[in-house]
């Protein structure tokens, strides 16, 4: 395609995985299809790198500060209803310090922790179905070295 106005772009957006004990971080946010749970997860920001938007987006998102180890999997989604088209970088990694008087992004009812049958049980009220399906990934040992990404400013 050599039309400008013809190019495609998707949305780009981060998700941060992290389990403790069997239980998996998760937000409560409000959405415009009522309260859905999701990663700490959000888009990225023109200039940024994705490592350096998967650990602003977790701060903001749940208070927490985390530290990307590796790259769980890049994802495709499609939501029909609104013909948006995400393309998502997964991301495991650890947390350090919890700000727990921090103001958490709008929308954000909290953070939480879920165990995995609670989270399968309850997938009517996921946001998208890649939380599952990145959950799923991290149980199944996926993992990529974070060198495989690469920031060129």
């Amino acid at each position: 395609m050599n039309d400008k106005t013809s190019q495609w772009k998707p949305n780009v957006t981060v998700a941060a995985v992290v389990e403790r004990g069997g239980a998996f971080l998760l937000v409560e946010e409000q959405t415009a299809d009522g309260v859905r749970y999701n990663q700490p997860a959000g888009h990225l920001e023109a200039g940024e790198s994705l490592v350096d938007a998967v650990i602003r987006e977790t701060l903001e998102e749940s208070a927490w500060r985390f530290t990307p180890s590796a790259l769980i999997g890049v994802y495709q989604y499609h939501q029909a209803a609104s013909g948006t088209t995400y393309l998502r970088f997964a991301f495991a990694g650890e947390l350090s310090d919890h700000d727990a008087g921090r103001t958490l992004d709008t929308g954000i009812l909290r953070a939480l922790w879920m165990p995995v049958a609670e989270i399968r049980s309850c997938r009517a009220k996921h946001r998208s179905p890649l939380l599952m399906q990145c959950v799923d990934d991290y149980l199944a040992g996926r993992r990529h070295p974070l060198e495989v990404l690469h920031h060129h400013s």
